[in-house]
């Protein structure tokens, strides 16, 4: 029950922060105009979890899907929040059971026709903005783009925390660039993944 209640408290937050806010929206990949585009994997840092409900409600609203949330009680509490925007949540940690998460996922998207997922690439624990390969591997398998996406706030509090998570401040200006997709091929080639990581960690880095 208090989960619950902190979960509903934090998404009334977001909300009168989001009211606030100043927007700069980009938009290379075409997401935001393709209404019927098939399931697509979105990633971003962990960092910008605050702003992207709000990100999906303004401009991304006519998609669904889940975001990968971890089975711990601060995993709780996301998932609370998530579903106060209309998202769904995918349990699993990429730290703990990559292997368990990455079928949990590959289940959602299997029995979701059309749906998307939600990763946060550096997380549940970082090293901060460094790209695990998991979500390759996703993509791999299911033969779904990759949707890199950057937020970039101009006045935030930075709280310490692994990540370095980011509050953006009131009347803020927020910029936020969806980049062009990533398509993975099928590859064992250790050298090749390491590339395609390499890439899409670089775009994730993009300033808007």
């Amino acid at each position: 029950m208090k989960v619950k209640i902190f979960g509903w408290i934090i998404a009334v937050f977001i909300r009168l922060i989001g009211l606030t806010l100043r927007w700069q929206f980009e938009d290379k990949s075409g997401l935001s105009s393709k209404p019927n585009t098939g399931s697509v994997i979105w990633v971003f840092w962990h960092n910008r979890v605050f702003s992207m409900p709000l990100v999906y409600r303004r401009y991304l609203s006519f998609r669904r899907g889940a975001v990968l949330t971890s089975p711990s009680k601060d995993g709780e509490i996301i998932v609370q929040v998530m579903k106060r925007f209309g998202v769904e949540s995918v349990r699993g940690s990429s730290n703990r059971s990559a292997v368990n998460a990455l079928r949990r996922l590959m289940d959602y998207l299997e029995n979701n026709n059309g749906a998307d997922v939600v990763i946060t690439p550096d997380g549940p624990r970082g090293p901060v903005h460094v790209l695990q390969p998991g979500v390759i591997k996703l993509a791999q398998i299911t033969g779904y783009p990759v949707l890199p996406i950057t937020i970039i706030y101009s006045r935030s509090m930075i709280l310490k925390t692994w990540d370095k998570f980011e509050i953006p401040f009131p009347f803020s200006k927020v910029k936020v660039l969806l980049n062009s997709f990533h398509h993975f091929e099928n590859t064992d080639d250790k050298q090749r993944l390491e590339a395609m990581r390499k890439k899409l960690e670089e775009d994730l880095k993009t300033l808007p």
